[in-house]
């Protein structure tokens, strides 16, 4: 029952840190020193991954009509071909991380998934969103819809979301500061962010299942299912929250936010941490 309640509470921290751009990872692994799973280390791997799946499908429910591309009147044979284009620009951004993150997933796990790393990645992407909005103030953005994003920029953000397999940084906040530097606006850089996530996390999910295999216990399958479920339910709630959010107000406080939790994340590691 207990390890059922932590699946709840990871749940609970997924689904609010994969979306707003505050890394998910620099969360997990505060939750997992103070509330560690009694699971093996191969199903934990694979369970920080697949978790997302419940976090991905909140994007396809919320944004269905937008991604759909299909016209809903069965009696029309018809296609969107705006909607179709946008599918294709995300595939097209989604190439250099999928090509990278087959090459380098289990090394970069490895080799980077430690305190040091993520509290560095979440101090510099702290800065660089404050850097970012301030030299952006008053001036009005050249991407205002995900129409207006061309696929020379829809391939440049692919390729700062390469930058979010080092743990700490985080995937929408990578893609969101090549989308504002790029010009969009803030809305357009966190949509696009959340559309770009469905085949990046969908394939990450299917590699790591791959590498774990489909023998799981009934635990291990009740721990995961109840933290996707979680994860799905909290993701439609932030994710409502970040659109509302980004109308009136810039990504600042998610920038001070990231320095200060990498300063807990350092001061921890440095007086208190002790590894096992």
């Amino acid at each position: 029952m207990l390890e059922i309640l932590k699946a709840v509470l990871y749940g609970i921290v997924e689904g609010i840190t994969e979306w707003l751009p505050v890394s998910s990872t620099g969360h997990m692994i505060l939750f997992e020193e103070f509330f560690p799973f009694h699971q093996s280390d191969e199903f934990m791997e694979m369970f920080r991954v697949v978790i997302q799946l419940g976090a991905i499908l909140a994007v396809v429910v919320l944004f269905w009509p937008r991604l759909w591309p299909f016209c809903a009147d069965k009696k029309q044979n018809c296609i969107k071909r705006d909607i179709w284009t946008l599918w294709f620009k995300i595939l097209l951004a989604t190439l250099p991380a999928l090509v990278l993150g087959l090459l380098l997933d289990d090394w970069l796990d490895a080799h980077f998934y430690n305190f040091i790393t993520v509290a560095a990645m979440l101090i510099v992407y702290g800065v660089l969103f404050i850097v970012v909005e301030n030299a952006r103030k008053g001036t009005k953005p050249r991407i205002s819809t995900l129409a207006d994003l061309s696929w020379r920029d829809a391939f440049l953000i692919g390729l700062w979301q390469v930058l979010a397999m080092i743990p700490g940084t985080s995937r929408s906040g990578a893609t969101i500061v090549g989308g504002l530097l790029l010009g969009a606006s803030r809305a357009v850089a966190a949509e696009f962010t959340f559309f770009l996530a469905i085949p990046v996390m969908a394939g990450a999910s299917l590699l790591k299942l791959v590498k774990f295999g489909f023998a799981f216990t009934g635990q291990e399958l009740t721990v995961l299912a109840v933290g996707m479920i979680v994860a799905f339910v909290v993701s439609m709630l932030a994710i409502r929250f970040l659109m509302a959010y980004v109308k009136r107000h810039d990504f600042k406080v998610f920038g001070w936010y990231r320095i200060a939790l990498g300063a807990v994340l350092l001061l921890y590691y440095f007086t208190l941490y002790q590894p096992a």
